[in-house]
């Protein structure tokens, strides 16, 4: 699988919607589904929407494109979210900090975290940065105001936005199984970086310069045979044929909606739970799913992409281990060396202690755990949840397609 690495400059902010819908807030990650979204309006403008979703979304073999979300770069350094498996790094003194940074150098991950002392994780962007080093983007929150043109009454509101320093924009990458769909993949890209990507488009915003294309290969480790741990550069749905081991995957979980931006109307899309980019999963490959996600009764299909795109990643995953409680850490006494003087007995004149009996053993061990015999639960350690337990939605409507996901990763929701 060749990669191709796009670069975007922004000419202007960005507006890349937060989950939730909170207009005040932006996210750092624009993600591969809305990517997705943005060329297939740029396919339709260009006359090729119909072989697109074709080749893309109503197909069962390979998919003609993947694509991975776009992260932010400034100068030679690209950010990307580290793998889950080994990030943050094993032995750090300092590695609590490092929880912070959602974004991390890939010369980083590549060679290794050298001199923690030279890094410093930038709170705005989330990025760990070298120490004094510029940020690639600041966060602005921009006050308008609607105006009735005949009352004259106006509503003030306010909308955060990304506003990326001289030398940063967007990187990612993304592949294609021939050279037709590389050249028409480029050229959607062309049209959407002159037409906007995100939210506020009609006021200039996400526009970027022409964008620039090379080959990504070395960037990341060859697919060799055997590859069963993969890093993902894009949100994941998984599809019924992914065989995924759960258990030694290491992922994170996001629930992604939003609206529709069609001509056959503007409402809410339904939800859908999705895997997150940065998150290694344990499988033999992986392909993934678009799921149609058009409110009921729309006019056509509204897709959104969990088609993967994931490099390999050479460190397995194992489950993690338990922690230490606080009671099993802790000594529940303090041993003390009692100093010499006149009430401290002399251990050489003591008698020799009485033997004593062992205590039987009993005929059948405490049940204090259903799963565990002679185990009781530390009561400030709760027992680990059965993973075989369904996930509790965080919205009370039904699960749609329970079949498609595994425990634990259920399916679409409705809005």
């Amino acid at each position: 699988m060749a990669l191709i690495e796009v670069r975007l400059r922004p000419t202007g902010p960005w507006r890349v919607g937060y989950r939730g819908g909170d207009r005040e807030r932006v996210d750092v990650v624009y993600h591969s589904d809305a990517l997705f979204s943005a060329l297939t309006h740029a396919m339709r403008a260009l006359g090729w929407m119909d072989e697109w979703l074709a080749a893309t979304v109503g197909t069962t073999d390979e998919p003609a494109v993947r694509l991975s979300s776009l992260f932010p770069f400034i100068g030679k350094t690209r950010l990307v979210p580290p793998p889950k498996s080994v990030w943050p790094p094993a032995g750090r003194g300092g590695q609590l900090y490092l929880d912070g940074a959602k974004l991390v150098p890939l010369e980083v991950l590549r060679q290794g975290l050298q001199e923690e002392s030279r890094w410093e994780v930038d709170g705005e962007c989330q990025c760990l940065l070298p120490s004094n080093g510029t940020a690639p983007f600041r966060v602005v929150v921009r006050e308008s105001a609607a105006v009735d043109r005949i009352t004259g009454a106006a509503e003030s509101h306010r909308t955060a936005c990304l506003e990326f320093a001289p030398n940063a924009g967007w990187w990612g990458v993304f592949s294609t199984t021939d050279k037709t769909w590389e050249t028409r993949v480029k050229a959607a890209l062309r049209l959407a970086a002159d037409s906007g990507f995100g939210g506020e488009r009609s006021r200039g915003w996400g526009r970027s310069a022409e964008p620039q294309f090379n080959d990504a290969t070395h960037l990341f480790p060859a697919v060799t045979e055997g590859n069963d741990a993969w890093w993902l550069l894009s949100l994941y749905s998984p599809a019924e044929s992914d065989d995924v081991n759960w258990t030694r995957s290491e992922h994170a979980i996001t629930l992604r909606g939003g609206w529709t931006d069609s001509a056959a109307g503007v409402s809410l899309k339904k939800q859908v739970r999705m895997v997150e980019e940065g998150s290694v999963i344990s499988a033999g490959a992986i392909r993934g799913r678009a799921v149609d996600v058009a409110p009921e009764g729309f006019a056509h299909p509204v897709y959104r992409s969990g088609l993967a795109l994931a490099v390999p990643v050479q460190v397995l995953v194992e489950p993690p281990a338990k922690k230490k409680t606080l009671r099993e850490s802790v000594p529940t006494a303090i041993q003390e060396t009692p100093m010499p003087g006149p009430d401290v007995l002399d251990p050489t004149t003591l008698p020799d202690p009485s033997p004593v009996d062992d205590p039987p053993e009993p005929s059948d061990p405490p049940m204090h755990d259903p799963d565990v015999p002679g185990i009781t639960p530390d009561v400030d350690d709760p027992p680990t949840p059965d993973e075989n337990e369904p996930f509790d939605p965080p919205v009370d409507d039904p699960v749609v397609d329970p079949v498609i996901y595994p425990p634990g990763l259920p399916g679409e929701v409705t809005a």
